[in-house]
């Protein structure tokens, strides 16, 4: 019995050294330290989510879009939201769910509003057939020429925009039209000059590309051209320098990383256009509770697009392109098997014990080569 132990005795792969004999060093306890920490960030690597990749069969959604973008040098007056994509559907001058803050030169918030929410209420204005409203009269503004039916009023200088807008026609004067002048609609502008704007909320939109846009003037179709009505601004040149504070398309989700957040660019030319192409990754998110998180990653290119001496090729905005990928991206929190991970400890705690005894030792002689070099005087 005695020999049979001796035997296994001498199969011990793991002989003990007497601690009498153990040499602690400094270099030793960084390594260890480090060591630790390295295994600590695999350990928690282990529990991280799946990452899978399919085609995308979903039909008939919509998308969702969140934004919050700061133009410092265009005023909230001017400036107006579109929407519009390839199966044609058009949201032009978006007011829904949009809110605008009104900055000054330093970034500070002077007045916040929903977009088309307020206006000016006037005294006596001028009815549709030409004479003033009288206080047992029902409002009903003329349309100037722009009205669809004999029944149609336009009560506000956005009224009449509006009924201009639908007609294709641009307002060359507001102060010719009674609504605007009542309004001031010029004074207002000329009141917010060298104030900024920051336009915020979001836009559901027909999940198929397409593209959003924020642009001064209100938008019209001429001979199947989208165009801006510039003209009642009086301006030459429209500065659409901007922040993009937060653009995201989809509901947030751990881990998700929106590359245009915090983005910034500065125009230098009096006039252009900026482009932001963009290509939208749905995405699927399923944490460890099985709650189910439908949302979208995206990567993008920027393009400035400028105008040649004298003669206008865009119009001024920032614009943003999204087209939609086939590929659907899947990511899902869940446990491993007891024994996937212990076989996955295992193999950290192993590896890394054995390069860092390996990283000690080189260390170790190292120090002690130098060490006995100096002794003799032979290191320099």
């Amino acid at each position: 019995m005695e020999g049979l132990l001796t035997k296994l005795r001498s199969l011990d792969a793991y002989p003990k050294v007497n601690e009498d004999f153990y040499s602690r060093t400094l270099s030793g306890g960084i390594i260890t330290l480090a060591s630790s920490v390295v295994m600590l960030l695999l350990f928690v690597s282990e529990l991280l989510t799946e990452t899978t990749l399919r085609v995308d069969t979903s039909r008939g959604e919509k998308l969702r879009i969140n934004f919050d973008i700061t133009f410092p040098a265009l005023q909230c007056s001017i400036i107006s939201l579109d929407a519009m994509d390839i199966s044609g559907q058009d949201h032009l001058d978006v007011k829904h769910d949009i809110f605008k803050q009104r900055i000054d030169a330093h970034g500070n918030v002077i007045a916040t509003k929903q977009d088309g929410v307020g206006g000016m209420k006037v005294e006596k204005p001028l009815q549709r057939h030409g004479g003033r409203l009288e206080h047992n009269e029902t409002y009903c503004g003329s349309c100037y020429g722009a009205e669809e039916s004999d029944e149609q009023c336009c009560n506000s200088c956005d009224d009449v925009r509006e009924a201009y807008r639908k007609k294709g026609w641009g307002v060359s004067n507001p102060d010719s039209i009674d609504q605007c002048k009542r309004e001031g609609f010029l004074q207002n502008i000329k009141d917010e000059e060298g104030e900024g704007c920051n336009i915020y909320g979001f836009l559901e939109v027909n999940k198929v590309a397409g593209n959003f846009h924020f642009a001064p003037g209100k938008s019209f179709q001429k001979s199947n051209v989208h165009v801006h009505d510039l003209l009642p601004f009086q301006k030459d040149s429209f500065n659409v320098s901007h922040k993009i504070n937060k653009l995201s398309f989809g509901q947030h989700f751990p881990g998700v990383v929106n590359p245009l957040d915090r983005a910034q660019w500065v125009q230098h030319s009096s006039y252009g256009m900026y482009q932001y192409f963009i290509k939208v990754v749905p995405t699927v998110y399923t944490d460890i509770n099985e709650h189910i998180i439908l949302s979208n990653q995206f990567s993008v290119t920027e393009h400035f697009r400028s105008s040649e001496s004298g003669r206008i090729q865009a119009v001024p905005g920032v614009f943003f392109f999204y087209d939609l990928s086939p590929i659907k991206v899947t990511f899902t929190e869940q446990h491993v098997s007891f024994l996937h991970f212990l076989t996955n400890v295992c193999a950290i705690v192993g590896g890394v014990f054995t390069v860092s005894g390996i990283i000690d030792s080189f260390v170790y002689h190292g120090q002690r080569a130098i060490k006995k070099k100096m002794e003799i005087g032979k290191f320099n």
